[in-house]
């Protein structure tokens, strides 16, 4: 019965108060995050890259919906949905912007009213091909790393050295004619990177005309955080069953998930431990049951718990 009741409170709590009260929650939170993140010595946030812009990963998530119970979600005919829109900040990987959707928005259309600071090196996948898009990244001085789709109507302007080592078979700047038939001259790289690991020939565009190539085919690797933090998301938090149906309710069950994120990145950060955030969450589960130090433990997680002191007031059951 007091499962009951406290589902029912939290759907009254979630139809009720307003979701904006939760993103501010997670803004507040993110502010103590990046804090910490900055005031870490260089030896513990384990910088991947020689360069210092900051390195952000674009991406969006579906979340399915039933079509009938959330029926303002739209998505497809029988089917409903939102889009978790999202941006990683990958110094110390911080969900540091979101968005949520109906489920047929498109990314580029978030993307484009997102505002990022001049320098920024920002990647993401062929789902934000926008020529036009990459074009006012590139007048905003904001760098980006993606894919080239295979059928791009492009030209060479300029074929440059290949370095002697493994990996990069191509390098070359290139247009795009669809722009420059609008008399808008922009100029990009296109890098042709042999994956060795799963054998396969990746082809990389870049508005970055100074980076190595093989550093460019680097940051796009690092694009794999964001996928593995929707999955902490979905699987960790199980963001798959809604305690209520309205858009209100949604949101805000969404943005508590985003907040119990920042809350296990602030413990992981904490840590003198090399948690995986996966590893964390779960291992935090357990503990709810044993009375320990949770400073304590993150740093050292495998000491057992102390033992309590007995309690002069415990009965003794006596079995007869």
């Amino acid at each position: 019965m007091a499962s009951k009741l406290s589902r029912g409170f939290l759907k009254r709590n979630f139809e009720h108060r307003p979701w904006q009260l939760h993103r501010t929650v997670f803004e507040q939170l993110l502010a103590k995050c990046q804090i910490l993140v900055a005031s870490q010595p260089e030896t513990r946030k384990k910088k991947k890259f020689r360069f210092k812009n900051p390195l952000l990963s674009l991406d969006a998530t579906v979340i399915d919906l039933c079509a009938t119970m959330f029926d303002w979600a739209k998505f497809r005919l029988t089917k409903g949905a939102v889009k978790l829109h999202l941006l990683l900040d990958h110094d110390g990987y911080l969900p540091s912007f979101a968005v949520i959707t109906e489920g047929k928005k498109h990314e580029v259309r978030v993307a484009r009213q997102m505002q990022f600071a001049p320098g920024a090196i920002l990647v993401f996948d062929r789902g934000y091909t926008d020529y036009e898009w990459f074009m006012s990244l590139t007048e905003q001085g904001v760098y980006f790393v993606t894919r080239l789709k295979e059928n791009a109507d492009y030209g060479v302007v300029e074929k440059r050295e290949v370095p002697q080592r493994r990996g990069v078979l191509r390098d070359e700047v290139v247009f795009f004619y669809k722009l420059a038939q609008a008399s808008k001259e922009a100029f990009f790289r296109r890098i042709e990177f042999y994956d060795e690991q799963r054998d396969r020939v990746l082809v990389f565009l870049t508005n970055h005309l100074e980076l190595a190539a093989a550093t460019v085919a680097a940051i796009y690797k690092e694009r794999w955080q964001i996928e593995l933090f929707f999955r902490a998301l979905k699987q960790s938090l199980r963001v798959k069953t809604f305690v209520g149906t309205s858009a209100n309710a949604l949101k805000t069950q969404l943005w508590t998930a985003l907040i119990a994120m920042l809350l296990v990145k602030y413990l992981q950060l904490r840590s003198t431990f090399g948690w995986s955030l996966s590893n964390l969450v779960a291992l935090l589960r357990q503990q709810l049951f044993v009375y320990r130090d949770l400073w304590a433990w993150i740093d050292d997680p495998f000491q057992p718990p102390p033992i309590p002191e007995r309690s002069s007031e415990q009965l003794t059951l006596q079995l007869i």
